[in-house]
């Protein structure tokens, strides 16, 4: 398993073990994603610290997990971009879609 999933209180945190987010384990997030939020999840906290390279596959789970909190009214974060993960999500102009954070700590304190 690429990810570690934390099941806590009032969120989920999934953790990223590895350092490229690309078509080889985003199949495997959005998995994680779909089946946390069918369990009743409705807040994702997702680490990226580890991340150094993330490709469209990539970006695409991470926009599945932001569409399926979005359709239950509940709240998708990001936190600890690396410099050039950071450079292609603004690219993409998905810094305006996605809730990014420095550290786990801001994102944590920035829950609903």
């Amino acid at each position: 398993m690429n990810f570690k999933v934390e099941n806590n209180k009032n969120h989920t945190t999934f953790r990223c073990s590895f350092e490229k987010l690309d078509s080889l384990v985003a199949s495997e997030l959005k998995a994680l994603f779909l089946d946390q939020s069918n369990k009743g999840s409705n807040t994702f906290v997702v680490d990226l610290s580890q991340i150094k390279y993330c490709d469209s596959s990539g970006l695409s789970a991470l926009l599945v997990g932001n569409r399926i909190l979005k359709d239950k009214e509940g709240q998708f974060i990001i936190f600890g971009l690396n410099p050039m993960v950071e450079k292609i999500i603004n690219i993409s102009q998905l810094d305006t879609v996605f809730n990014i954070f420095n550290s786990e700590d801001d994102a944590l304190n920035n829950l609903i």
